[in-house]
């Protein structure tokens, strides 16, 4: 049994114990046993956090970008040296395969440092000219202490992701990350402490949804960016409007992936499996949702099948694990939920959906439904598992159609070997992130976020900026001042 030590907060450069005293205990998804015991924070430890940040925010935004850059870049250099340590973390605390989080969720997290300190130096304003006898400028200044609210699926990625682009521009940050994964959260604080970052420009607070409220409510910050579902963005947006902080909201989705008859089968196949099984299906932007033409069903669920067959659900330790554990018992009976009501239904259940047999854990079989009826729950609804249901369409029109018809917007995949096609398809979806001929794929130098109930604003790219600046204009008259009236 592996017991990981306490996770405290981490404020104002050094490792702090609750105020109050408080703690709860996570469990590992795997085998349901105890993982680790995490602070429980409350509003007097986010006053704590907020007021370290506060303290931090004037020379941290006075130093250049190139030094701020400097500094985010030597974290994502010590990120990429503790790969392989954080990666097992990141495992045991979500339950997810080895083989992704040792290759993607660590490594990501560096990217976006490295991509960010890349960018610091280069953050500008604009000047423009009114004539001889004045010109104007336009600063672009940080906009304070900045809440970030991780989601328990991408731990270290989303920290990250959040702090990163935050950081660059010279805000400080208060992270919180998700109750349920708070084991790499004090990890990357204290990698930035190594890589030079001054005390209290970035803080975790560790706790549940009383830890997040008051984070959310506080009238020292000046900024909340939050990773979760759909009903908890509405709530944290009501509670930033009494303050009229900013906001970035990164939500759930029910996204398409659109796979027409001249699409390569097995990239198409390859595609709707990493859009519906990695991290056991627990990746907001999947393509749950899978539109394949009538012509090629048969042939697609066939392949499919087959291959999904093949996927090794066990230990997520185990380099050759393929389907790692939901993060909860709650959640794995929700998932499976979902799949009994699908039966009940009428769609077709063509392989899994049961929950793994001989492990202790919370592991469900992937399954993949064929369905007539998008009006299905499991057509409709987010499940957030490994479920993926297949519906048939007929053409082009209709099926951008069905596409479309959901209150989300987060994502959405074309799958042809027409690229005009592509194109005219991608043009038509709504969604904030599209893929032509892949899926899922992230890089950081691309905006990431959704549309409709999906979110607001941006991740990455340098649209990211945008979302952690605001403007100052000024005015300068280089000659006298135009009055009317008599000297």
């Amino acid at each position: 049994m592996t017991q990981l030590a306490d996770q405290p907060h981490f404020i104002d450069g050094a490792a702090r114990q609750p105020t109050a005293d408080r703690w709860f205990t996570t469990l590992n998804p795997a085998t349901g046993a105890p993982l680790a015991r995490a602070a429980r924070g409350d509003a007097a430890d986010v006053d704590a956090a907020v007021a370290a940040a506060s303290q931090a925010c004037e020379a941290w935004a006075a130093m250049t970008g190139a030094e701020r850059g400097r500094i985010l870049t030597r974290a994502a250099h010590i990120l990429r040296e503790r790969n392989d340590e954080i990666a097992r973390l990141e495992t045991l605390d979500t339950g997810k395969p080895i083989a992704e989080s040792s290759v993607v969720d660590v490594a990501s997290a560096a990217d976006c440092l490295e991509y960010f300190g890349g960018v610091a130096g280069s953050i500008a304003g604009q000047q423009v000219d009114l004539g001889p006898n004045a010109f104007g400028y336009v600063r672009r200044e940080p906009l304070g202490v900045c809440a970030g609210i991780g989601a328990w699926n991408y731990p270290i990625q989303i920290a990250a992701w959040k702090a990163a682009p935050a950081l660059a521009c010279g805000n400080t940050m208060v992270f919180k990350p998700s109750e349920m994964t708070p084991v790499t959260a004090g990890i990357l604080a204290e990698i930035f402490i190594d890589a030079g970052l001054p005390p209290g420009v970035f803080n975790v607070v560790q706790g549940d949804r009383e830890a997040g409220q008051a984070l959310v409510a506080h009238p020292g910050v000046a900024k909340v960016s939050l990773t979760g579902e759909v009903g908890t963005g509405r709530k944290i947006m009501a509670a930033a409007a009494e303050t009229l902080k900013h906001v970035t909201m990164e939500l759930g989705g029910k996204s398409p992936l659109i796979i027409f008859a001249d699409a390569d089968l097995d990239n198409a196949v390859s595609a709707a499996m990493m859009a519906n099984f990695y991290t056991q299906g627990e990746v907001c932007s999947n393509g749950t949702r899978v539109f394949v033409a009538r012509d090629l069903l048969d042939r697609f669920v066939e392949a499919l099948a087959a291959r999904t067959a093949k996927l090794k659900i066990g230990d997520p330790l185990d380099p050759e694990t393929h389907v790692g554990a939901l993060i909860s018992e709650e959640h794995r009976d929700r998932v499976l939920g979902f799949i009994d009501q699908g039966v009940t239904e009428g769609a077709r259940l063509v392989i899994g959906g049961r929950r793994a047999a001989g492990l202790d854990g919370w592991f469900v079989e992937p399954a993949i439904f064929v369905a007539e009826d998008d009006g299905l729950t499991i057509s409709r609804d987010e499940i957030f598992g490994p479920v993926m249901t297949i519906l048939p369409f007929d053409d082009e029109d209709e099926v951008l159609a069905r596409a479309n018809a959901t209150e989300f917007g987060l994502a959405a995949g074309v799958f042809t070997s027409d690229l005009a096609r592509a194109h005219r398809t991608v043009r038509r979806l709504q969604a904030g992130v599209c893929w032509i001929n892949n899926y899922n794929i992230t890089p950081i130098e691309l905006p990431f976020g959704g549309v409709k109930q999906s979110g607001l604003g941006r991740e990455n790219g340098t649209a990211a900026i945008e979302h952690y600046t605001q403007l100052k204009t000024v005015y300068v008259e280089l000659g006298d001042v135009d009055c009317p009236y008599p000297a």
